[in-house]
């Protein structure tokens, strides 16, 4: 590992965006992988913005993903908002900085400008890949007299800066992920450093920017795997110091083609609108191409301390779905209760009454894992129960059910009703509650409720049933649901006048 100094960090990674679309899963994972290497060795995490596409980019983005990243927990040192020393970090407002260095490599002869249109490249391109040559620019223009090149200016013809790659050299470096790369410059062919309209391509100004803003590492997906050989050309010409690339192997789906929406794949503020925890983003997207050895959920500063470059995996990174939401599942469990409370919709709130609220929380926060769910529970609670409520799962089980076995169900509770003196059956809030009769009822002021155990232990004996054959169709009846809160808790909830009730519509089957 690395050793640090004190005077200053070895170490700066950068997230660099472009403000074209939300944030997703891919870029989500790269901007969370260069964090946790800056943290681990104690380094500067830099955000900075390339918005030098004029036409894609879109200021409201670039806020947006801003905020995401804030929301996941990923503060970057150094970039927009914060500052720093090498600011401005929106591209779009260093282009006097990309002009200097176009300077210099004029004064090298390293650029010439080329006047090819976009038509005469596709057409070389498919030339090319007709005869089974790979698509390169030919040069062109590499040639072109001083004359020629006046001419077709005063033609009002506006060119593109293309780079001169040198014939028959290796370009070697050490990727961090991928171990010792060796590239023939013969064969990339000259490329664009800048746009007709004057501007830089992401080619050039995110190798210029790397070396002045002093990026050490440099964590990106293996598609930028390509560029990395061209951008080492930049600056070695330049004289500039160069990153240690690292190129992670992809995200993908089930039929191993790149992440996208067919795959269900969906942008942070959808995750976000649908109730995804931050945290459980993270440690889904950390393991995804970097093994951790406990599967127990971590914070960042967790995560940061056990990362490790050695360890980011040159297989495709496999989206799931399933792995996604045990996730999820684990963070919710995590909440304490006013995290879980503030984490549930209005309208979820709405229904629960607010003397309810905590045994609602404590009944359905280990079954739960969006807000969305925790609303249908309150609704099968509190809100009213027919047979919309009921899973077709449930239907079946409770038309399976013995003729008799809610009629004897009924029979016990209204039995325990009369012992306990009540002279119609009752169901209000449940406060403080002592035990009445040999363990068969809790009666507290004004309301009874009947001891699940003593209960399930008389249909048992009546019917000779135990486990699923025995909670299944009471569960059923009484939720709408084959799984979820335990009996305890859904008797609490209901009251004796509720649980009555719905024992009554399934015994007529709805």
């Amino acid at each position: 590992m690395t050793t640090l100094t004190a005077s200053r960090p070895l170490i700066k990674t950068r997230f660099c965006p472009s403000p074209t679309g939300l944030m997703h899963l891919g870029n989500t994972r790269t901007a969370l992988f260069n964090f946790l290497l800056a943290k681990s060795l104690g380094g500067i995490f830099l955000l900075r913005i390339e918005d030098t596409d004029k036409a894609r980019s879109d200021s409201k983005l670039t806020i947006a993903l801003q905020e995401d990243l804030k929301w996941l927990g990923l503060y970057w040192q150094e970039g927009p908002e914060v500052g720093g020393e090498h600011a401005p970090y929106l591209q779009s407002q260093r282009q006097v900085i990309y002009e200097k260095f176009y300077d210099v490599l004029r004064q090298k002869k390293l650029v010439y400008p080329c006047f090819c249109s976009e038509e005469q490249l596709t057409l070389t391109r498919k030339l090319q890949i007709s005869m089974g040559k790979p698509p390169r620019y030919p040069g062109t223009c590499c040639n072109l007299s001083e004359a020629e090149t006046t001419q077709k200016l005063q033609q009002g013809l506006k060119p593109t800066i293309r780079f001169k790659v040198p014939e028959g050299q290796k370009i070697v470096f050490h990727d961090l992920v991928k171990g010792e790369q060796c590239i023939n410059s013969s064969d990339i062919g000259d490329f664009i450093i800048c746009r007709a309209d004057g501007s830089a391509p992401f080619m050039f100004c995110n190798a210029i920017d790397d070396a002045v803003m002093g990026v050490t590492h440099a964590l990106r997906g293996e598609d930028h795997l390509t560029n990395t050989p061209r951008q080492l050309l930049i600056l070695r010409a330049l004289g500039l110091a160069e990153p240690h690339y690292g190129h992670m192997s992809l995200i993908v789906g089930s039929d191993g083609a790149p992440l996208s929406k067919r795959h269900g794949s969906r942008n942070l503020q959808e995750l976000r609108a649908q109730g995804f925890v931050n945290i459980a983003i993270v440690n889904y997207l950390a393991r995804l191409g970097h093994p951790y050895a406990t599967d127990d959920l971590m914070g960042l500063d967790e995560l940061a301390s056990n990362f490790s470059c050695d360890a980011l995996s040159n297989s495709p990174a496999r989206f799931d779905w399933d792995q996604l939401h045990h996730w999820q599942k684990k963070a919710v469990i995590h909440f304490g209760y006013d995290e879980f409370c503030s984490w549930l919709d209005h309208a979820t709130k709405d229904l629960v009454p607010v003397n309810q609220l905590e045994r609602f929380v404590r009944a359905v926060q280990p079954n739960v894992a969006f807000p969305s769910e925790a609303k249908e529970w309150a609704e099968i609670f509190f809100g009213d129960f027919d047979q919309s409520k009921i899973t077709d799962e449930a239907l079946v089980i409770i038309k399976n059910t013995p003729k008799d076995f809610y009629p004897t169900a009924l029979d016990f509770l209204n039995a325990v009703s009369m012992d306990a003196g009540a002279e119609t059956p009752v169901a209000t809030e449940i406060g403080s509650s002592v035990t009445v009769g040999v363990g068969s009822m809790v009666a507290a002021t004004g309301s009874v409720t009947v001891n699940p155990e003593a209960w399930c232990n008389v249909l048992k004996s009546k019917f000779g049933v135990k486990g699923r054959a025995l909670f299944m169709p009471l569960r059923a009846a009484l939720t709408g649901r084959l799984h979820g809160p335990d009996f305890a808790a859904i008797f609490d909830l209901l009251g004796i006048q509720n649980i009555k009730h719905r024992l009554q519509q399934a015994n007529g089957v709805f």
